[in-house]
């Protein structure tokens, strides 16, 4: 009697996993190296520590984001020791762009999200990415832009939730209820010696064909600044502290901790395996 039960279990089991939709052929798994760091709106001053270091004031005005500590005097070990509005709040970091107007009065995001990503790069480009080093300064972008023509310009403005907008490099017109943002990537490529340079960007590239250029052979983590302004409607109204859309620049000034990075690259980037705020899978 025993055994018959167990035959009839064993039929029921076997016709379970028979009814089991199979995966369609050619699935794909997604494969994404990522970690990200949310860090909010911190002050708005006329300073940049990176350009115009030691100068208050000589600067157009930064929305800042990250440390709440940062001014034209900034040094890492200010960002170390510093508060920041950052999650994970071991990012100590410091984020700045030029600040956003409508009709002359600042606007500032309500979501900000750094996301440090493996891609456009080979796997095996991949597999040796290495950590962002600790005090590294990188300017990406061009606050000097002529215009949309300008090659130098490389933010994109696009609206959330609004995929039928096509992006620019200038402002561009949202449907009401939906937000402004941009899309900004720093270079992934580092010369393996600068924490900065003469003009915050030639100890950095961007990957040629997969890979690194000789000049930079180390791989890093992209830095991609994503910023979502509650701002719709006609562009005309807008402006960048440092003048039109195609002016949108990002400044980074690392401070994550040497362990924290670390954990991050081997962990979530060299894997290729997608993470949380807290560096971990999801």
């Amino acid at each position: 009697m025993r055994a018959t039960r167990l035959l009839a279990l064993l039929s029921v089991l076997i016709g379970t996993f028979a009814l089991a939709p199979a995966a369609p052929a050619g699935a794909r798994v997604i494969r994404v190296a990522e970690f990200l760091a949310d860090c909010p709106f911190s002050h708005r001053l006329p300073d940049d520590p990176i350009v115009f270091p030691g100068l208050p004031g000589a600067s157009h005005m930064h929305s800042f984001f990250g440390s709440r500590v940062t001014n034209a005097h900034t040094t890492l070990t200010d960002l170390q020791n510093g508060a920041t509005n950052c999650n994970p709040a071991v990012d100590k970091s410091s984020y700045w762009v030029p600040t956003l107007y409508r009709d002359g009065a600042p606007v500032e995001p309500a979501i900000v999200t750094f996301y440090y990503l493996g891609e456009g790069v080979r796997d095996d480009v991949i597999a040796r990415t290495q950590p962002l080093p600790q005090g590294l300064r990188i300017v990406a972008g061009n606050a000097k832009a002529t215009g949309t023509g300008d090659p130098s310009s490389i933010a994109r403005w696009s609206c959330l939730h609004a995929g039928q907008v096509n992006p620019s490099k200038d402002f561009v017109t949202c449907p009401s209820g939906t937000m402004l943002e941009s899309y900004l990537d720093f270079p992934q490529c580092w010369n393996g010696r600068d924490l900065d340079s003469a003009d915050h960007k030639s100890h950095m590239a961007y990957p040629v064909g997969g890979q690194c250029p000789s000049t930079h052979p180390v791989p890093v983590p992209k830095l991609r600044q994503v910023i979502r302004y509650p701002v719709s409607g006609d562009p005309s109204h807008f402006r960048l502290a440092s003048g039109g859309g195609y002016t949108m620049h990002g400044d980074f000034f690392n401070a994550w901790p040497a362990a924290e990075m670390e954990r991050r690259v081997r962990d979530c980037i060299q894997p290729i395996v997608k993470c949380g705020a807290d560096g971990r899978p999801v």
